[in-house]
């Protein structure tokens, strides 16, 4: 009956909480305005109320409000003051689940008063060792472990380039890193597994059934499974400093451990030589077709500067139109100078005199040259056969002249850059071999590496101590609370 009273209380101040503020909740100050309302109302409400109020602000003056409601609360409902209460009480239901796990764990209590459990330590803690013992011992399977070291080198570029190209391509800058990480992701990779099962078939050693039950492969395990025993079997261990790769492969006979730590060294050396190759390959073999296109460029821009030279027979169109333009300098000169000379033969002699009508002819035959040269510039009073025979004037032929000399330019500069970039890249492409040096070749072990029996047992008895401790604690504050 008091718990029943108690649960419909809990339940009237829920409905009473949800008709105030969350604040309201919060104020100690607020609360017990209302407990001074509803104390002469509903005194048990306002008790609980109260209860939230000392827990809010415990000061003496609210611990005797409490005392005093408690007292009166007692004398008219006896029932709700018999069982201590809390703010925040479990519902009915957890509470009856409560109960049931007490009645169990009192029921596990008892059950320690047979005669099968006077002495747990030796059941818990004793047996369990023994059993474990004999299996480490007399069982357990015998795993060998066969180690090899390896580690990852380039080629040594600075010995065979000078300091600006080995600094332009790259040499000196170590990827031990990552070349590390990933010759161990490849080493426990499924294609490792697959390679070493056709080559070895380690599955049937493995599922061996003369070898132990709880140590060999079960043979109705799934590629993953498979994959994941054997990540289990090759352990591998990078040296941080040295970069070395330590690769330990177990087997349950010796020579079958050597024969594994063997074909994944092999393995290991064709994966790091054959992605060095492949990468290598590909990127010279693009720059080698970009080199190819410039050079169909350059020999097309030289084709084309030759068909323009013997097309018009000239070797350089600049250097012709310089020459004409000083042979029509030097006449126009001695033009100049035969005008002046006919103009002082005038001055002193008839115009019909010899002297005058020889420098007369002269004079005429200097102004057809000079006009002839001229016109070899200009395009002017040519005749039909210098026009068949030319097409263009010497200033459109420079002008050609100087577009494809200027594209031969500019397609010989971009072969120039083309070759330095094939040789970047070849000098990349060698960067990129890289070498796998055994540094410690695989062994045949003699003594069996695991299972290492004091080790286990040791951390076995560490484990179940520390069980049968916590079981103890759990047993004696379970009788503790009875």
């Amino acid at each position: 009956m008091t718990q029943e009273a108690q649960d419909k209380l809990e339940q009237r101040l829920i409905e009473w909480r949800g008709n105030i503020t969350e604040e309201q909740w919060s104020s100690a100050e607020e609360l017990l305005t209302f407990v001074h309302k509803m104390e002469s109302t509903d005194l048990a409400l306002a008790y609980r109320i109260m209860q939230r109020v000392k827990n809010l602000a415990p000061s003496e003056l609210n611990v005797s409000k409490l005392k005093q409601l408690k007292a009166l609360l007692f004398k008219q409902q006896p029932e709700l003051i018999k069982t201590s209460s809390s703010e925040n009480r479990m519902p009915l239901v957890i509470q009856q689940k409560s109960e049931k796990f007490v009645n169990v764990a009192k029921h596990l209590v008892s059950v320690k008063n047979h005669a099968w459990t006077k002495r747990p330590f030796i059941l818990l803690v004793v047996l369990p060792l023994l059993l474990f013992a004999i299996y480490q011992i007399f069982i357990a399977s015998p795993r060998y472990e066969s180690q090899a070291k390896i580690i990852i080198r380039e080629p040594n570029g600075m010995a065979t380039l000078d300091a600006t190209m080995a600094l332009m391509s790259g040499f000196g800058i170590s990827s031990g890193n990552s070349d590390t990480e990933l010759m161990k992701i490849y080493v426990h990779s499924n294609d490792m597994f697959i390679y070493l099962d056709k080559k070895l078939n380690i599955n049937k050693h493995f599922q061996d059934s003369k070898f132990d039950y709880l140590s060999r492969l079960a043979s109705s395990a799934s590629r993953e499974q498979q994959l994941e025993y054997y990540q289990n079997r090759v352990l591998i261990d990078v040296d941080e400093k040295s970069q070395v790769i330590n690769i330990k492969a177990q087997a349950f006979e010796p020579e079958f451990a050597l024969k594994l730590s063997q074909a994944i060294v092999v393995r290991a050396e064709w994966y790091i030589n054959e992605i060095g190759h492949h990468l290598a390959k590909e990127q010279l073999k693009f720059v080698q077709q970009e080199h190819e296109l410039v050079q169909e460029k350059l020999k097309e821009a030289k084709t084309q500067l030759v068909d323009f030279q013997s097309r018009y027979d000239l070797l350089d169109p600049e250097a012709e139109g310089a020459a004409l333009q000083k042979i029509a300098y030097t006449l126009e000169a001695e033009v100049a100078s035969q005008q002046a000379q006919v103009r002082a033969l005038k001055s002193s002699m008839s115009d019909d005199a010899p002297l005058v009508l020889q420098a007369m002819a002269k004079l005429d035959s200097l102004r057809k040259q000079l006009d002839n040269e001229r016109g070899r510039l200009t395009d002017q009073d040519r005749t039909a056969v210098q026009v068949s025979q030319t097409k263009d004037n010497i200033s459109e032929v420079l002008a050609k002249f100087s577009n494809l000399k200027i594209n031969l330019e500019l397609v010989l500069k971009s072969y120039m850059s083309s070759q330095v970039s094939l040789e970047k890249s070849r000098i990349e492409a060698y960067r990129q071999l890289k070498y796998l040096v055994v540094v410690e070749s695989p062994t045949l072990p003699d003594d069996a590496t695991y299972p290492s029996v004091t080790y286990n047992l040791t951390v076995f008895l560490l484990v179940q101590l520390m069980l049968f401790g916590i079981g103890k604690i759990v047993l004696a504050t379970i009788e503790e609370l009875r």
